[in-house]
């Protein structure tokens, strides 16, 4: 009956929008829907400053219209009566999920619709006494865990080590981000060679599609909406469940990074490394950045050294430039612990960095994984965190990386990566570790790098670091590639007209898209912010650049 009430309020809600033409305020009376579905609170905000923070994100370069409400579910029934109320109204409305609201292009975004704010619901983290423990399956073959589609993945990490010291296979580097979030992406960090992205490592999901139905999905049931889900960007349904594989967890990390002049050198051992297989000693965790010649290797993304005792490296005294480093890890335990230095020290043999710019440290596994968030609390401290963040990742095919650091490091950026405004990761991936049949759009090579430029546009920085001078090296970098023919595609893409995502996708993987589409959100409600099929006569979000 509660369920009922919710589905008929909303009906008349989405009505009354739909009639009037989305204003900025429904009327109050309709949205106070109280206790509704056993939810214990209200699911509809109209509060000014939900709406705020729901029409903002990371990036912080997008602009628009604010949401007339903001969702705040409390399981996957709530979010089946809210999209079954925006399909079935006479014009539909816009529908978007937000995690963390961690996006870089307003890709999560509604204006004149309803954001739903999946870091309410019965997962983990919001309900820990009922939330479901750990499980071992012999059909899967390993262990699993059932979480909302908007726990963060540090909360999902802590649960699981307090129940079997257990942890998911598969990580990105920063773990503030919602489980669905990054499984409507791909989800990918220094495991990624190994263990393959996140999505590579779901066995089922929950999926609410466009028209208020609540599906269950998985390899065998309902496969076409799991793996459209997966890297779907949103398009198909909102996750609210998703079954996530999981590992024994190692307690602690050995962290080595080490520095090159010669690119060639340089990949060729990182690709020598994510080659290594099962049964051999290999690293556990491989990545990489670009880094200038000036000896100061610091950097945002960890507190590897003490920013007060910066390591200076006088042995590259006469470099310039551009530089690389090599960022890899070994995990071990209390028992490993002896063979750490012989495996570590049988690898590092093998490659070819520069004399005496070996550096390591050993951590707990957590602390590891959890680095980014650390350098977050001091950037916020700075007022450094939230600023104009405009980011650019793409996957760049192996047989073209040597023109792409000619091109842009070498070229574009002129070497000046010190003061690129913020870290440039390049580690590959070796592309059998994702499945074809998901979503995500990766180039047509076994392995593949991801370079990820990833700015900030800092107060008080030069106008050449500055929100719109990085917005336009971005695009010379887009143009670049398009013009050498290097065959990169955007991660985390951001195209402006149809005819681009159509190019992102190609021609048979865009009409599988568009089908699924069809089928699962026929009205075009859901995730319009990515910009893929824009509703008719909604208005378009816009850039501030």
């Amino acid at each position: 009956m509660a369920q009922c009430l919710a589905f008929m309020l909303l009906f008349l809600i989405s009505s009354l929008i739909s009639t009037v033409g989305l204003p900025v305020e429904p009327p109050a009376e309709l949205l106070q829907l109280g206790d509704v579905a056993g939810s214990g609170g209200r699911l509809l905000s109209i509060d000014a400053s939900d709406l705020h923070e729901a029409s903002r994100d990371f990036g912080g370069v997008a602009r628009a219209d604010p949401p007339v409400a903001v969702f705040q579910p409390r399981g996957a029934g709530d979010v089946a009566a809210l999209l079954r109320a925006a399909h079935g109204s006479e014009r539909g409305f816009r529908v978007s999920a937000r995690g963390h609201g961690h996006s870089i292009s307003g890709q999560a975004q509604a204006p004149g619709g309803v954001v739903v704010d999946m870091s309410h619901g019965p997962g983990a983290a919001a309900a820990r006494a009922g939330a479901p423990a750990p499980a071992y399956s012999a059909a899967l073959g390993g262990h699993y865990v059932d979480v909302w589609g908007g726990d963060l993945w540090i909360d999902v990490l802590n649960w699981t080590l307090s129940h079997g010291g257990l942890a998911p296979r598969s990580w990105t580097d920063y773990l503030y981000l919602s489980v669905g979030g990054t499984l409507s992406n791909a989800g990918i960090s220094g495991q990624a060679f190994h263990h393959g992205p996140q999505i590579s490592n779901v066995y089922e999901l929950d999926v609410v599609t466009g028209k208020g139905e609540v599906v269950t999905c998985s390899e065998t049931e309902n496969p076409e909406l799991f793996f459209g889900a997966l890297g779907g960007l949103g398009q198909f349904g909102i996750i609210t469940r998703a079954r996530i594989a999981l590992e024994r967890a190692p307690q602690r990390v050995r962290w080595i990074r080490a520095l090159y002049s010669n690119f060639t050198e340089f990949t060729a051992d990182q690709e020598r490394l994510i080659s290594l297989g099962a049964g051999v000693r290999r690293f556990d965790y491989v990545e990489g950045f670009v880094v200038a010649a000036e000896g100061l290797i610091n950097n945002w993304r960890s507190s590897f050294f003490s920013p007060q005792n910066p390591v200076k490296l006088s042995s590259l005294k006469h470099q310039t430039g551009v530089l690389y480093c090599l960022e890899v890890t070994k995990n071990y335990d209390d028992d490993t612990a002896a063979s750490v230095d012989q495996d570590v020290d049988a690898l590092l043999g093998e490659l070819n960095f520069l004399p005496g710019t070996v550096f390591t440290t050993d951590l707990p596994y957590v602390d590891f994984l959890d680095r980014v968030h650390k350098a977050e609390l001091k950037l916020r401290a700075k007022g450094m965190w939230e600023v104009p963040h405009p980011w650019l990742n793409l996957f760049v095919p192996a047989s073209r990386i040597a023109d792409f650091d000619r091109g842009v490091f070498r070229g574009i950026l002129g070497g000046r990566t010190a003061s690129a405004g913020g870290p440039i990761l390049i580690y590959p991936m070796n592309k059998h570790k994702w499945d074809p049949r998901s979503s995500v759009v990766t180039p047509d090579e076994e392995v593949f790098y991801l370079v990820a430029f990833l700015r900030s546009a800092l107060p008080g920085a030069p106008e050449s670091l500055g929100t719109e001078a990085l917005a336009r090296q971005n695009q010379l970098i887009l143009d670049f590639c398009a013009e050498a023919g290097i065959g990169a595609k955007q991660y985390l893409p951001n195209h402006k007209a149809q005819e681009e995502w159509v190019e992102h996708f190609g021609a048979a993987r865009w009409e599988r898209f568009a089908r699924l589409k069809a089928e699962y959100d026929p009205r075009a409600i859901l995730a319009t912010g990515q910009g893929i099929f824009p509703p008719p006569g909604s208005p378009a979000i816009v850039s501030d650049l």
